[in-house]
């Protein structure tokens, strides 16, 4: 395993990924989100935290959701990890519900949604994007 933060999809397996999902059914996806104190841009930090980051982030991201037809079903704080490797924690989790992986798919190819991801890159410091179906 490596010790790398994780924190956004590798373009490489992406494709493999969504094709391995099932077509035309809901597909509800579980973040994990761990924030940064700073945000931090490839042109170095911002004068913000990580979790003001993921909110510029979410007011396009969220914007896009519904626009594909998805819909947040919950958002709320992790408390503790129960069965979770020692000193794991996360700032928050999200279910989003999208009607497909094509819709998904849909929102990640849109252009001022793929702009908007730099500001959930600077602001988190590990991720986990989880697809499941329902």
């Amino acid at each position: 395993m490596s010790n790398k933060s994780v924190i956004d999809p590798n373009p490489a397996t992406l494709p493999a990924i969504l094709d391995s999902l099932p077509d035309d059914t809901p597909i509800v996806m579980l973040n994990l989100l761990r924030f940064r104190d700073k945000a931090q841009y490839k042109d170095g930090e911002a004068n913000y935290s990580g979790r003001e980051a993921y909110q510029k982030y979410s007011e396009v991201a969220f914007g896009k959701v519904q626009g594909v037809g998805g819909e947040m079903v919950w958002k709320g704080r992790a408390l503790a990890g129960v069965i979770a490797p020692e000193g794991e924690k996360w700032d928050s989790v999200l279910l989003v519900r999208y009607p497909s992986k094509q819709a998904f798919a849909s929102m990640l190819a849109d252009p001022e949604y793929r702009e908007a991801t730099k500001h959930r890159t600077a602001a988190l410091e590990e991720a986990r994007l989880v697809a499941m179906q329902e």
